[in-house]
């Protein structure tokens, strides 16, 4: 790891002074920040059938306080039909030695309508208020793009966007929106010409003068659902794509084959100064490792294989993992996933980031849990399902989605909404009474997860019907998304 403040850094053309800013100067030193108290969280009524606005909900996960596991305040946004997603905040850890920056703004991309809006935490963190708004029609206008997904902060105070598509749906107009430290549209940040096959997550890693990002699929196919003929038809992606950093050539494209359909999340390892990271291939439920090799170019390899089930009563003979979201502890000594139909989540000593081994496992929901229809069947013909706990008397929903780590790498958070449209498809119970978050309380130490009985956040009783609970982010640190320069 880095081991004192950031002297310098060149990103996007402009560099930070030695001045501490926002975040913290290395990843260690971020895992003595202070405990969690509350945490943002996009909910989503879009697709719902419900005709309300989206909203963000700060919720309570301050063990003392006595509205503990509670939505305290919530945020809507001012039109229906966003589909709020990822978001990310304006200023990280890659401008710590800016004393000028605040990580003050969390910027929330809509997926859907392919609005981009600004939230200020600083005047009340407890209840953020709507800073600005980033209209498509300017978006599109200026650099034809539209499905806006990942937002990064750089050095330089601007604000990097991958976006899924052209207003149209289509994947070939997909690209990077940069926007200005005032969130106005500056344009396109990769060369003209330099455009990747899909979008969906990215990573850059400046001392290695790269950024990686991964693939998708086509907003014309995926919004509507999920078609395994899309795949065939070559609407969903199977590519890394490499670019110089910060100048946005694609120097390399890396083809995970069958083995890497549908990558979706990317990670390095929070060390700057490594060249090594992981994808999660949501189809075929691989972790897979990408590197640096003698000659300078990117490899891959498969670290983590999730075999498919065998089972009855599904749309299909077996059934994947699905994994759709992941993260790394910011000391880079464990790997969390999670899968999606399967209903696990897993914890991964990767110490050697070459031969990760499973440390914990735990089961929060799934398809295949005790009184579902559905059922697995072992290479013996025997029938099985998964013992899955209540929590506080209440039966678990969906399936484990989305994941965020405490500092200290001792709580794990997750939630169980993917997108509106492959929540109806796959977990339809989940649209009619909404969405839960859930806690489980890590072990660092020899490894180990463990459900937290006494959290459950319930988004079944939200004021304005059911919610989709999706992305969750500490004010001020939640730093496993941050990247250090």
């Amino acid at each position: 790891m880095a081991s004192s403040a950031v002297e310098y850094a060149s990103v996007g053309g402009e560099s930070c002074c030695k001045k501490n800013g926002p975040g913290y100067a290395t990843p260690l030193e971020a895992m003595s920040g202070p405990k969690e108290a509350i945490l943002y969280t996009t909910c989503v009524y879009s697709g719902t059938g419900r005709q309300k606005p989206d909203y963000l909900a700060t919720v309570d996960v301050d063990p003392n306080s006595h509205t503990y596991s509670q939505v305290i305040h919530r945020l809507p946004v001012p039109h229906v039909g966003d589909e709020l997603h990822h978001s990310g905040w304006n200023s990280c850890s890659s401008c710590h030695g800016d004393a000028s920056a605040s990580r003050r703004f969390l910027v929330l991309p809509s997926l859907v309508s392919s609005r981009i809006y600004v939230v200020d935490t600083q005047k009340n963190h407890k209840a953020p208020t709507l800073h600005k708004v980033v209209e498509p029609e300017d978006i599109a206008q200026k650099t034809g793009l539209a499905f806006p997904h990942t937002s990064h902060c750089l050095a330089s105070g601007d604000i990097l966007v991958s976006c899924l598509g052209d207003k149209d749906g289509n994947a070939e107009g997909n690209g990077f929106l940069l926007l200005d430290s005032e969130f106005n549209v500056k344009g396109r940040w990769e060369k003209p010409g330099h455009s990747p096959l899909f979008g969906y997550d990215f990573w850059y890693q400046p001392r290695h003068k790269t950024m990686i990002s991964s693939s998708w699929g086509a907003p014309a196919a995926f919004t509507k659902g999920f078609d395994l003929q899309h795949v065939s038809d070559g609407l969903y992606g199977r590519h890394l794509h490499v670019y110089s950093w910060p100048d946005g050539e694609l120097k390399q494209t890396m083809d995970l084959g069958n083995t890497g359909l549908i990558p979706l999340e990317i990670r390095f390892l929070h060390d700057p100064s490594k060249d090594t990271g992981y994808v999660g291939c949501a189809l075929t439920s691989n972790m897979v490792r990408f590197f640096k090799t003698a000659d300078g170019s990117w490899s891959h390899e498969v670290a983590i294989s999730v075999q498919p089930l065998k089972v009855k009563n599904w749309i299909l003979p077996e059934m994947p993992g699905l994994i759709t979201d992941f993260l790394i502890s910011l000391d880079d000594r464990y790997l969390y996933f999670v899968n999606w139909l399967h209903g696990d989540i897993r914890q991964y000593n990767i110490e050697d980031p070459k031969k990760p081994e499973l440390t914990g496992q735990v089961w929060v929901g799934g398809l295949i849990q005790k009184g579902s229809p559905v059922v697995a069947e072992d290479e013996s013909g025997n029938e099985k399902q998964f013992e899955v706990p209540e929590i506080k008397g209440n039966r678990l929903r969906g399936g484990p989605q989305m994941i965020q780590l405490s500092l200290d790498g001792k709580r794990l958070y997750v939630t169980n909404s993917l997108f509106s449209a492959w929540d109806r498809q796959f977990y339809p119970e989940m649209i009619e009474k909404g969405s839960h978050m859930l806690q489980i309380d890590v072990n660092t130490v020899s490894g180990g997860l463990a459900l937290n009985p006494n959290f459950y956040v319930d988004f079944s009783q939200e004021p304005e019907g059911p919610a989709l609970a999706h992305e969750m982010r500490y004010p001020g640190g939640d730093c496993t998304s941050d990247i250090w320069v």
